[in-house]
């Protein structure tokens, strides 16, 4: 099967410490939990959107930033909750928030470091 969103394989590249069994993408700066397959499937909210949560570990000093865009349509942007309470490094928990399926880039900040990856979102019926 063609996969029509291209979402990104995770690398298996594994962040230091505790991973609680996830599998991960991440560029030795930062690491990103992807769902299996990278496939983010969850009932839609009262608006129609789409929430999962990811949890990001950072080997660079700063607070986590969340970003993303649709790529195969119109769509308002993502939101991205990224609570307080985590250290300046180290295990971060986040939920995102996708306004509408689709395929999505995202892309997590610290510093200077980035780390993007696609992903499919789908609304479960």
């Amino acid at each position: 099967m063609v996969d029509p969103c291209g979402v990104t394989r995770p690398n298996r590249s594994q962040p230091p410490g505790d991973t609680f069994g996830a599998e991960f993408h991440g560029n030795g700066s930062l690491w990103v939990g992807v769902p299996p397959s990278n496939i983010v499937v969850d009932q839609p909210g009262a608006t129609g959107a789409v929430s999962a949560k990811f949890g990001w570990w950072r080997a660079v000093t700063g607070a986590l930033t969340i970003t993303g865009r649709r790529l195969d349509g119109s769509a308002p942007q993502l939101t991205a909750t990224v609570p307080e309470g985590y250290g300046d490094t180290g295990f971060q928990s986040t939920s995102i928030t996708f306004p509408a399926e689709g395929c999505w880039e995202v892309t997590g900040r610290v510093g200077n470091a980035t780390l993007t990856f696609v992903t499919l979102v789908l609304a479960a019926r």
